[in-house]
């Protein structure tokens, strides 16, 4: 199957990019900006463009029977002051569904827009916050297209343990320093916020959006998961694997490494939920996988 994944140089694009070439799949990676050596699929064929911007249209997407969109913009990617209905209409609740209407024009036949969790697992978050709003609008925009000819679907997934080379490992060696006790000035102490969410590794995530592009039902949306935490029981996991010897507490204050504004159901909260049984053995995506990721990942640091 020739498959676009629309994203495919960041976080999730990357390990869904591995993961169908994996499988056979015949992977066309496409994005703003063409990866450079040190990424993961810097040998796979390359299709700029901005689908924000319309870059992908009829004409472009025409000759791929499948397309894996993973280029969704979150509060990390955009400035408080930038933020708004205008910015989220355009990156989710317009912006997506008109990709997946060029697609289906184009006679592509199947279609996985990966999503969030939010809209799923806390519906009361749609009518107070933008951002939640606009996933949910993208998501049922995405899925009312969906006929026989176009297998449209969504996967929902909540915060994503994972890195690939760049500046997500960056960022997390220096966790790892932290975890590990050598605190400077710039670290915050041993402390973690109130709350907590599930988590799922991005290696689930993308045997979950392969399995959704191989085998998902037109029209339906997907809430994939793995572990409930508390925020507090993360980062001690993360000290224990990296040979930390703290002990993590909690501390109602805003943590530098996890910003009150990337909690989007607000400090405090416990986002905790388990995904339907028969869809994950629909999907086929492996549980109980964070430890083995963060082991990985601090072995890498």
């Amino acid at each position: 199957m020739r498959t676009l994944v629309i994203g495919g140089t960041g976080l999730i694009g990357v390990h869904t990019c591995l993961e169908l070439a994996e499988r056979g799949h015949r992977v066309v990676v496409a994005g703003r900006r063409r990866p450079d050596e040190s990424s993961l699929v810097a040998t796979l064929p390359f299709m700029p463009g901005d689908y924000a911007n319309g870059d992908f249209d009829t004409a472009a997407l025409s000759g791929f029977e499948a397309i894996v969109f993973t280029a969704g913009s979150d509060v990390r990617h955009v400035r408080p002051e930038d933020e708004g209905t205008e910015y989220w209409a355009r990156h989710h609740s317009a912006g997506v569904p008109a990709l997946a209407l060029a697609a289906r024009d184009a006679g592509v036949q199947r279609f996985v827009q990966v999503g969030s969790c939010y809209h799923m697992v806390r519906p009361d978050l749609i009518d107070t916050d933008p951002y939640v709003r606009a996933r949910r609008d993208a998501d049922e925009g995405v899925r009312a297209l969906a006929d026989a000819g176009f297998a449209a679907t969504t996967v929902n997934p909540p915060p994503i343990v994972g890195m690939i080379p760049g500046a997500s490992a960056r960022r997390f060696a220096r966790l790892v320093r932290w975890a590990r006790g050598e605190h400077d000035d710039r670290f915050p102490p041993l402390v973690a916020p109130p709350g907590g969410t599930n988590y799922l590794t991005v290696r689930s995530l993308a045997e979950a959006i392969a399995g959704a592009l191989e085998r998902g039902v037109p029209g339906t949306a997907y809430l994939v998961g793995d572990q409930n935490l508390s925020y507090a029981e993360y980062f001690q996991l993360l000290v224990d694997i990296a040979g930390g010897s703290g002990r993590v507490r909690v501390h109602d204050a805003e943590h530098s490494f996890l910003p009150d504004r990337m909690i989007v159901p607000g400090r405090g909260t416990l986002l905790r939920y388990e995904p339907p049984a028969e869809q994950t053995a629909l999907l086929g995506y492996r549980r109980d996988d964070v430890a083995a990721m963060l082991t990985e990942m601090v072995a890498a640091s």
